[in-house]
């Protein structure tokens, strides 16, 4: 700071003095001698202080930037008007308005062209000092770009050397901080092999799904290399983009935005509170602890079946969250007393509830186990939190809850009917329904990769099968967003776009691999499994649907049961779990779930487990094709 201060008194100095000589042509009349010394006096005083008040002398130099420059020029004007009106008011021989205006002008030139020449001067260090630079284009000539432009120049472990932007064809032509816009997109093959360019660099940040993929097709097309940074809003302040720039995701090309949050609304909810996760080690509730951490509850209690997968949440908990009062319990969610231990301890106020078996096929051979854990789970949960005066309960639910054609969508809507039906002035119970999350445990993206990783073939049960997908943290973050809006029994929506054909998503992830589909690895269809739609809903028929404050969340409105009802229902699903009676199972879930219909697994097991055969239901079938409509119908 000392020596940024002499600098300043310095440049006044100069400028001064050499206002003097312009004006007398190098010869100074001794009888403007007083009128120099005071002015000079004046100026060394007061042009450092304004510099100082305005935070000019503070900035520093080598990242000298328009702000910087906005400073330096309001601190020069105030300077030198305090300065002008001190000499004329005070000084004892009259000082010429010109010397006062060369001043000005060669004070303001002074101090711009030492900062600006201070910053080259670093930025051609920092090329020449730095390490071999791959050459590189910058993909987006917007502010982006030019943050990376910026990056390349500044930062010598930067290692890319900017060739050129390309942009839309409009733009061609236009230099950025010196560096041209080279063309568009279709161009890029042409351009990449006349600057002999190995890397793309794409700073679009606000390009959506079929935009990104059109960007990702022509760096594939041009042979090279090419990376993306994250959004402006999510670039971390004090972090190199060194660091942040990564390869294109699929999420990129789906084109999931960044989820805007009413974050006073959140942290009102949870800041000071204690929190319980249930199933707090899977992909949706582990990423519920780390937004939920965010807002400095008082204890976050990480309930999960899982001894590993909790062991490595605690672990990362307790190194990412230090100050945070992380309590991992081990205990299944159909264990009434174990539940009652854990929130006779902790005494949550908010109970985000993400346990579930939600693997289709799976459950379709697990009848019973489905409904032990998704519909008397819940039921545990849901009434052990009102035992202990827990204010507000979030169940995760699914997009199969609509129409369900398999054992995993029932459980899940007779799950959010059973939460609706519990009676005013005890929490507030909502549901939150959303579709697929990207790379959650088991899903279909990890599958993929594995399996391209393994040479292939990648596996799709059907060509036209389409899915709603989203990511982990926005799901997570539209959950924390949804529960400050419950006031009890909604059915809350996420927004999740327009549905992605899987071999679509299948396609982009082989050619993301920098593998070629058909040559390099090939896709097999395998049809359709047990309890498998070919595209998922996200409301019924009755639902209407309402928007929220949120722009992401929708709320259905509709009739549920009332306790009584569904505590009879709940009583023969768990009768017939007890008997392992399949049929009288099926038969109670279409009761509660009228549009349920049962996969031709999970009716031939409810018949083979009544001793009815095959053979006899497809004689008795109205119309020969239609076993399974007739079969439906028998138990209904």
């Amino acid at each position: 700071m000392g020596a940024l201060y002499a600098v300043q008194l310095l440049l006044a100095l100069t400028a001064g003095v050499t206002a003097f000589l312009l004006r007398f042509d190098f010869a100074i009349p001794s009888r403007m001698g007083v009128c120099f010394a005071f002015a000079i006096a004046t100026w060394l005083i007061v042009k450092p202080a304004s510099l100082y008040l305005f935070g000019g002398t503070h900035a520093a130099w080598r990242y000298f930037s328009t702000p910087d420059l906005i400073r330096v020029l309001a601190a020069n004007v105030v300077g030198v008007a305090i300065a002008a009106a001190v000499l004329i008011l005070f000084c004892p021989v009259r000082c010429p308005l010109s010397i006062l205006i060369i001043d000005a002008l060669t004070s303001l030139l002074l101090n711009t062209g030492v900062r600006a020449g201070t910053r080259l001067c670093f930025e051609l260090c920092a090329q020449r000092q730095g390490s071999p630079r791959v050459r590189t284009f910058i993909y987006g000539a917007g502010q982006a770009g030019v943050m990376l432009l910026q990056e390349a120049r500044n930062n010598r472990e930067f290692a890319h050397e900017i060739c050129g932007f390309i942009d839309d064809a409009k733009h061609a032509g236009l230099l950025l901080q010196g560096v041209r816009v080279l063309g568009a997109g279709p161009d890029l093959k042409r351009l990449a092999a006349e600057h002999r360019v190995s890397e793309i660099l794409i700073a679009v940040p606000s390009a959506d799904g079929a935009a990104m993929t059109r960007i990702a097709q022509h760096c594939r097309n041009a042979g090279v290399a090419f990376k993306t940074m994250p959004p402006l809003s999510e670039i971390l302040s004090g972090r190199s983009l060194t660091t942040q720039l990564r390869d294109v995701a699929l999420e990129d090309l789906l084109g999931r935005t960044s989820v805007k949050l009413d974050n006073e609304k959140i942290r009102t909810k949870i800041e000071g509170q204690v929190v319980l996760v249930s199933g707090a080690a899977g992909s949706i509730g582990s990423e519920l602890c780390r937004q939920i951490a965010r807002f400095r509850p008082a204890g976050l209690v990480a309930f999960e079946i899982s001894e590993t997968a909790l062991f490595f949440l605690e672990r990362e908990m307790r190194h990412s969250f230090p100050d945070l009062h992380f309590c991992p319990e081990i205990g299944s969610i159909q264990n009434m007393h174990r539940l009652r231990e854990v929130f006779g301890q902790y005494r949550p106020s908010l109970v985000l509830h993400a346990a579930a078996y939600k693997h289709v096929p799976l459950m379709e051979r697990h009848l019973f186990e489905a409904v032990e854990n998704n519909v008397f789970g819940t039921y545990n949960l849901a009434a052990v939190s009102a035992e202990w005066g827990v204010q507000d309960f979030v169940m995760i639910s699914s997009d199969k809850a609509v129409n369900p054609t398999n054992i995993m969508g029932a459980t899940k809507r007779v799950a959010e009917l059973m939460i609706r039906s519990f009676p005013p002035g005890g929490p507030r119970y909502v549901s939150v329904r959303f579709g697929n999350v990207l790379g959650s445990n088991g899903s279909v993206i990890p599958i993929f990769k594995q399996q391209i990783a393994a040479g292939g073939p990648v596996t799709i049960t059907h060509p036209e099968i389409e899915r709603f997908f989203m990511t982990i943290p926005e799901a997570s973050q539209l959950v924390l967003q949804a529960c400050t809006m419950g006031r009890g029994g909604e059915v809350f929506v996420l927004d999740m776009g327009k549905p992605v054909k899987i071999l679509d998503l299948a396609t982009q992830l082989i050619q993301l691999s920098g593998l070629e589909l058909g040559r390099d690895i090939q896709i097999k269809f395998t049809g359709l499994r047990p309890g498998e739609k070919m595209y998922e809903e996200l409301s019924l028929p009755e639902e209407d649907m309402l928007p929220t404050r949120h722009s992401k969340i929708k709320v259905f409105a509709g009739t549920g049961f009332e306790l009584g009802d569904m505590r009879a229902h709940l009583q023969r699903l768990r009768k017939a779990c007890e008997h392992r009676n399949a049929k009288a199972l099926v038969r109670e879930l279409k009761t509660i779930v009228p549009d349920y219909t049962a996969s031709q697994d999970v009716m031939e097991r409810a018949f083979t487990d009544n001793l009815i055969t095959l053979d006899r239901v497809l004689r008795i079938a109205p119309a020969a094709g239609e076993p399974v409509t007739t079969m439906q119908a028998s138990i209904s």
